[in-house]
């Protein structure tokens, strides 16, 4: 399985930006794709998942309202829709994936087996 997430970049206060998370190597209807960040000096924390065939998704509570995770089965790829962006959003974004179906602990970092690079997300104030 391969990760490869791309659409960071610099923005201002109240921008948008869209990442994308091309996943390729596997049939993923049974995985669930997950969006983390981590900001310079902190811990990886969890943004959004969902489940690639659909019907439960989650967020973080920094980010609801602001952020959706979306998906295009034709093109393998999983997206972050990320609006109203603050200067706190700033941190390197990594899409992951986990085999299996939906539980409770899919904010859990840990609980995924595969990782994409991270791209960088900077807003300024």
């Amino acid at each position: 399985v391969q990760l490869q997430a791309s659409g960071g970049g610099l923005v201002q206060t109240g921008g948008s930006l869209r990442l994308a998370c091309a996943a390729s190597g596997r049939t993923f209807s049974n995985y669930v794709m997950g969006w983390f960040r981590q900001a310079p000096g902190k811990e990886r924390e969890f943004v959004a998942a969902s489940r690639w065939s659909g019907g439960r998704t989650a967020y973080a509570d920094f980010v609801k309202g602001r952020f959706t995770i979306s998906r295009d089965n034709a093109k393998n790829t999983v997206y972050l829709q990320m609006n109203s962006l603050k200067p706190e959003d700033t941190a390197d974004y990594y899409c992951a994936a986990r085999v299996g179906g939906w539980t409770i602990r899919s904010s859990y970092a840990g609980e995924y087996d595969y990782w994409g690079q991270g791209t960088q997300v900077t807003v300024s104030s």
